[in-house]
């Protein structure tokens, strides 16, 4: 079978240089016999995707995941041939219909019915063609009391649904989708990837980048992971993927590397914070069922009425999963004076599916949140050997009693 798309050696490049501010005629000559010949108008080069080799084949679901700055929406903005490579090339053997971010693709004056004419106009199919498909794309974007209302007067909700709708609706050979459906809410995010399932069922190809490692696994047949602009794991969407997140995990655990931490009306500064096994050590990995201990340092700058201390456990998908706080009343008997304080705590075990897991934490001070850090790193949850749920699903398991008995 014959790649539909083909990406040989591929790099860009970008320069970046200061905007050329006004100089009077005495500022050119000082600037003339002062600045030594080499340094003259030489623009820094930054290079954000480095030698690039892949093929996709029709009908394949492509991921791409990375950190920001990895090069994932330049990828896309070459392949959607808005933008050109420095080197290689890039072969792609059919219609592209891009959704690379909000406000690109549509006329901002024209009406929404307006702008599935041009785009299917763009794509080289007939107005006949375009009819065909016209009450499929309204009925999808649900915009149809706005269809002769200019685009530039929509939100960006119905902007992105429209967009998407005629994206995947004039059916294109490839289908180019940024993280865009960040805009929409949660219904229409499912209602989206439904829709890249028919698409890529239908025989078409879809390139899906996107932060949701969720979506990522569960739609694409292949996955890329890109660091610095270099591919750097290719294969199984689940292999990517967790590749992916041992890469985060050596790079941001749950340390004291972060501190100290001034809360936002300067009442108080978290000064450490760590995660602790069974056996009260600072551990970045946990076993699931076990005992969860952990400890902070805080130094408060003035008394508090009452004092919240939340630490929540978030999974792949940003869903939290866990959440321990204190008792409101924890400050009313120890926190009398100001300085510095050890808050200590642990809890039963949570029986929480093996997996990695974001740590946040949050400071509530006299009501009001002071303090929230959504990420202080990746701690792993792994499997304890005596589990009694191998290859169970879900988010949580939990212990349960059973018997059988006869039937006489």
């Amino acid at each position: 079978m014959t790649p539909i798309i083909e990406v040989h050696h591929l790099s860009k490049r970008y320069r970046i240089g200061r905007a050329q501010s006004y100089f009077s005629l005495r500022d050119s000559i000082n600037h003339f016999f002062t600045k030594p010949l080499f340094l003259r108008n030489r623009p820094r080069q930054f290079w954000s995707l480095h030698n690039l080799s892949f093929q996709v084949e029709p009908g394949q679901v492509l991921g791409i995941i990375g950190s920001n700055g990895a090069g994932k929406s330049t990828l896309l903005k070459i392949l959607s041939r808005i933008t050109p490579p420095t080197k290689g090339t890039v072969d792609l053997h059919g219609r592209v219909a891009s959704l690379l971010e909000v406000g690109t693709g549509f006329h901002p004056e024209l009406t929404g019915r307006e702008n599935i004419f041009l785009n299917g106009a763009i794509l080289g199919m007939s107005q006949k063609e375009i009819r065909a498909k016209f009450d499929e794309i309204t009925s999808f974007a649900e915009i149809d009391n706005f269809l002769d209302t200019p685009v530039k007067h929509y939100s960006s909700g119905m902007y992105m649904r429209l967009a998407f709708a005629v994206a995947a609706h004039l059916e294109p050979e490839i289908l180019l989708v940024d993280e865009v459906l960040a805009v929409g809410d949660h219904q229409f995010q499912r209602k989206c990837l439904g829709k890249m399932r028919d698409v890529s069922r239908g025989g078409r190809t879809v390139i899906f980048v996107s932060h949701n490692l969720e979506s990522i696994k569960s739609l694409c047949t292949q996955a890329l992971l890109l660091d610095k602009g270099r591919i750097i794991a290719s294969g199984s969407p689940q292999d990517v993927v967790s590749r992916y997140i041992n890469n985060n995990l050596q790079e941001n655990q749950v340390d004291t590397g972060r501190y100290p931490i001034l809360a936002q009306d300067n009442s108080l500064t978290l000064l450490s914070f760590s995660l602790l096994n069974s056996r009260h050590k600072p551990s970045h990995t946990l076993i699931s069922g076990n005992e969860i201990h952990w400890s902070a340092s805080l130094k408060f700058n003035r008394l508090p009425q009452s004092f919240n201390f939340v630490i929540a456990l978030e999974n792949e998908n940003n869903s939290r999963v866990v959440t321990i706080a204190s008792q409101p009343s924890l400050s009313a008997s120890v926190i009398t004076k100001t300085g510095r304080f050890t808050l200590a705590g642990s809890c039963p075990g949570i029986n929480l599916q093996p997996g990695y897991y974001r740590c946040a934490v949050g400071i509530r001070f006299n009501d009001q949140t002071v303090l929230y850090q959504p990420s202080l790193g990746f701690i792993t949850i792994r499997d304890n050997s005596t589990s009694m749920y191998p290859g169970q699903n879900g988010l949580v398991r939990t212990d349960s009693v059973w018997h059988i008995s006869h039937e006489h």
